[in-house]
């Protein structure tokens, strides 16, 4: 889906569209889009249209479909899996006299939208005169509930604005089921598949309230979707229910005397089960929709305003010198959180639920870029989130069985935890993904302690992982514990031996399943965890091997990467990217050519494995070889920049990984949000300028402000405390907000934190040789604010721009 670019007034806590803009028309339904982790409404119009794509999802709720091999393979995955779009219960439409609202027609006198990040609601406000010469003015606020994890709501009103006398209306408030979705996919199975996925089961309408409740074909899984209303009229008027097997309809007609008004409030509930009956999730969602009734809209309101002002009380990023970034540093924050808070042991997908990309799948992505910023903000969220990865622990050691190797391996991409990827090289040979898994365990039990989660979940975790690289890699006399035939982080590079990236958090992982046997001896019992087995894992982990090139010195990104051939970037057209949609993998495979960060990944999350030299002489051979490809990339590049002294860069890299979506840089935004990308917002602030890493469970700082950056301030949840850190150019102050003294680092000094400002000057930053970039994948450097330059255009592609 090709979108224009959207433009948005640059306000601190707020995201707001004036006018109606149809060349941006999706993008705004995905920055517009309100979740909670288990429900998911894009920020489509309370009267259907226009759209591009409506969407309404519930998390983990897919159907199945066929996956298409022109040629057959061992191990290869048969069913692909699809996040539907399921009953839309956004739906209010008005009949203004004889005339349906609809923006394009009549005409609009007045028309604004605004995603408030305090709030956590999305407000419209549009003045409209009918063809029939009628003017009036409709305000909605919708929200999708943070406190509750199965409810929505919307208040809607209308008033008259002219002087005409009074005036008849309809409103038309809908649960549809099976709305015509529009759809790129090229494989008739899959529009099969898709096209009215929902089986209708139930239909029950009884004064303003109705249920439906659908089963999918092929998955099975069963879903309940119900509304009720409350409303409040000045005069006189009619209502009416229906429920049929895709529909249900409350309708209410009414006059608005001269000056006068209606308010009409939408409580919407949402339930799925792959286990319960059609009566029972109808009962489970009446009851859900009793409750908010009974709460009312002020008070649904006042519950959002309330999690978000702790949320923002822990969480905030403050940045003086650049107003937009500031803008949309909050609202990256502000859709991670959406996408993670109630998720509630389901998957947090790449485009969070925000719209149909990569089919609503869940990725490494939210391991390595979305956990990280919860793991700080809100642990809660992760908890749940890797509890739901172990819940997937059986089928992943059945693939693992499939693939010959002991443990688990878990999948590239899923929505329930079968492997779904249908190509091998950036699929299931991307394992590093099982160490990922691990990463955010370790990052997550070092930040809280939570034993609970150590002893039941955890643990497991680190040892069934542990068990895939023993059996993954092979000890060999001359390069000692070597991981062959496998694909890193840079899928320009697959199907390689010895990635360091995947080897170096392989090590990692080895090392914290021994340290797991030890502090959970009841879990390893349970596993059958020998003593002769632990030695194998810290053997492998000792005997690690870590590709070096000292003729270059710098370090292969894996076997041989550095002797291969240059790309040649001077002859390749701007139009060529990215590469893999306008060149054969053979061409890519065999070039040093890099699409995202790889090893220099590495240099940031296994920082601990390399000293300064080799991460700045490693992050400029790179930084050469690196198309960015990806919206992956930009976020890391910027935090080994920023460590490595390139600090003008980091902050070009910084604008570019927070403003992917504000600006659509990638051009596919309307797909859905790209969450791992907003996420680098957060990281590059707080891991890159504020230097924060957290190896072995110490947490350590080295911040450093770019030029632009008079002042940033940002706070971090640990172990039950909450920190927070204030750097200029000149000094950092950390000070605890509450909890015990806090030990840390400073730019490797030893300090301890404690209520009071503890002021430590920042030492001068490194002064390394510039570095360059491949002609054409320059960062996208904002001439002045709001104003950013396109360096290449890109496509929607499953491997492409996560």
């Amino acid at each position: 889906m090709t979108e224009g670019r959207a433009t948005f007034p640059i306000e601190p806590w707020s995201l707001t569209e004036v006018g109606l803009d149809h060349a941006s028309l999706g993008v705004h339904e995905s920055v517009f889009a309100l979740t909670n982790g288990h429900i998911g409404m894009r920020g489509s119009f309370e009267e259907g249209e226009p759209v591009v794509v409506p969407g309404t999802y519930l998390n983990g709720f897919f159907e199945e479909r066929p996956l298409p091999y022109a040629e057959a393979g061992y191990g290869f995955p048969e069913q692909g899996q699809t996040m539907v779009n399921v009953t839309d219960g956004k739906l209010i439409r008005l009949l203004v006299k004889d005339s349906p609202l609809d923006l394009e027609y009549g005409e609009i006198i007045d028309h604004t939208r605004t995603l408030d990040l305090r709030a956590g609601v999305l407000r419209r406000s549009t003045e409209w005169r009918s063809p029939g010469g009628r003017t009036v003015r409709v305000t909605s606020t919708r929200l999708v509930s943070l406190a509750r994890r199965s409810i929505a709501a919307i208040e809607y009103k209308v008033e008259l604005t002219d002087d005409l006398g009074d005036l008849y209306v309809a409103l038309q408030s809908d649960l549809l089921a099976n709305e015509d979705v529009p759809t790129e996919d090229d494989d008739p199975r899959a529009a099969a598949a898709l096209a009215k996925p929902l089986r209708s089961e139930l239909a029950v309408g009884r004064g303003r309230r109705a249920v439906l409740v659908h089963q999918t074909r092929r998955s099975r899984l069963r879903l309940a979707a119900g509304m009720d209303h409350l409303i409040e009229i000045p005069d006189s008027s009619t209502e009416d229910i229906e429920a049929s097997a895709d529909l249900a309809r409350y309708t209410l007609a009414a006059r608005i005397p001269q000056g006068g008004s209606l308010r009409l409030v939408k409580f919407l509930a949402y339930g799925w089960s792959s286990r319960r009956s059609s009566a029972a999730l109808r009962d489970q969602v009446e009851a859900a929709l009793a409750t908010a009734k009974l709460a009312g809209w002020d008070r649904l309101a006042r519950e959002q305003r309330d999690v978000l002002d702790q949320h923002w009380d822990e969480a905030d990023v403050e940045i003086e010198g650049d107003d937009e970034l500031q803008q949309a540093v909050r609202v990256g924050m502000f859709h991670v959180l959406q996408a993670g808070l109630r998720a509630e042991r389901q998957p947090i997908p790449a485009k969070g639920l925000t719209g149909p990309g990569y089919d609503g799948h869940t990725f490494w992505d939210t391991e390595t870029y979305v956990l990280p910023v919860l793991t700080y903000t809100a642990p809660h969220a992760v908890r749940d989130a890797l509890r739901w990865r172990h819940s997937t622990l059986d089928l992943a050691r059945e693939r693992a069985r499939e693939l010959g190797r002991r443990g688990a391996a878990f999948p590239w991409r899923t929505i329930r935890g079968e492997e779904t990827s249908g190509y091998w090289p950036a699929g299931t040979a991307a394992f590093h993904i099982n160490a990922d898994i691990a990463d955010a365990v370790v990052r997550y039990h070092n930040a809280t302690l939570d034993e609970d989660f150590d002893r039941d979940f955890g643990a497991e975790l680190l040892i069934e992982t542990a068990r895939l690289w023993a059996s993954l890699g092979h000890f060999d006399a001359e390069h000692g514990f070597r991981i062959d035939g496998v694909t890193g982080p840079d899928e320009y590079t697959a199907v390689v031996d010895n990635n360091v990236y995947t080897n170096l958090m392989a090590q990692r992982n080895l090392r914290e399943a021994a340290e797991a046997v030890k502090r959970q001896p009841d879990v390893a019992g349970r596993l059958d965890v020998a003593p002769e087995e632990v030695d194998v894992w810290l053997r492998a982990a000792s005997l690690m091997a870590v590709p070096y090139d000292t003729q270059r010195g710098v370090h292969m990104q894996s076997d041989a990467f550095t002797h291969h051939e240059e790309w040649d970037f001077a002859g390749t057209p701007k139009e060529n990217y990215p590469l893999l949609l306008h060149y054969p993998y053979f061409e890519i495979y065999r070039k040093q050519v890099v699409k995202q960060a790889d090893l220099v990944m590495a240099l940031h999350l296994r920082g601990d494995a390399f000293t300064l030299e080799e991460k700045i002489a490693n992050f400029a051979y790179y930084e050469a070889r690196t198309t960015r490809d990806s919206s992956l990339s930009a976020s890391q590049q910027a935090v080994v920049a920023a460590e490595t002294g390139h600090l003008q860069l980091a902050y070009d890299y910084w604008a570019e990984a927070a403003l992917t979506d504000l600006q659509n840089l990638h051009h596919n935004s309307g797909h859905g949000l790209h969450i791992a990308s907003l996420a680098g917002g957060w990281t590059v602030a707080v891991a890159g300028f504020g230097g924060m890493r957290d190896h072995n469970g110490e947490l350590t700082f080295g911040p450093r402000l770019p030029e632009r950056i008079t002042r940033m301030r940002f706070r971090v949840v640990y172990r039950g405390r909450k920190l927070t850190v204030t750097v200029t150019h000149e000094n950092a102050t950390y000070r605890l907000e509450d909890g015990e003294p806090l030990d840390i680092r400073h730019h490797g000094r030893q300090v301890t934190v404690d209520h009071r400002d503890l002021v430590l000057a920042i030492p001068p930053a490194p002064q390394p040789d510039p570095v360059r970039q491949p002609v054409g994948c320059e960062p996208r450097r904002r001439s002045r604010p709001g104003v950013r330059p396109e360096r290449h255009a890109s496509a929607e592609d499953s491997a492409v721009l996560r």
